[in-house]
């Protein structure tokens, strides 16, 4: 066997590059969240001019991309709780990974029309 990592490009090593950068992308955003939501106090002026920089075609693109991540985060974090916690956890791995892949896609293309609709304006729904 070749010396370094156990993974070598394999599901469990995708899952968990994909986890940390979702990670640090949601990190992120509640960093700014919280940063945004706190000029209301010092100036309401600001706040709303803020707020209305947000209400582009661009940050609503963005906002599918968080969206996207938390699904996948969230999901696989269950995983991860299931391979330390359930007995037959490690040996379903990467199953469970196509699974955590195949619900946060549905959820994500049952998420992205309506808000398509709503940031571009399209009356659709």
């Amino acid at each position: 066997m070749p010396a370094g990592t156990l993974y070598r490009g394999k599901v469990g090593m995708w899952s968990w590059v994909l986890h940390r950068i979702t990670g640090v992308a949601i990190f992120f955003f509640l960093l700014v969240h919280v940063l945004d939501t706190a000029l209301v106090r010092l100036s309401p002026e600001a706040y709303n001019a803020v707020i209305g920089t947000y209400k582009t075609p661009l940050i609503g693109l963005a906002e599918l991309g968080l969206v996207a991540a938390i699904l996948f985060h969230a999901l696989n974090g269950l995983r991860v709780i299931l391979i330390d916690f359930w007995r037959k956890g490690v040996k379903y791995q990467n199953v469970m990974f196509w699974i955590v892949i195949g619900i946060a896609a549905a959820l994500f293309l049952g998420f992205a029309p309506r808000h398509l609709d709503h940031v571009f304006n399209l009356g659709l729904f």
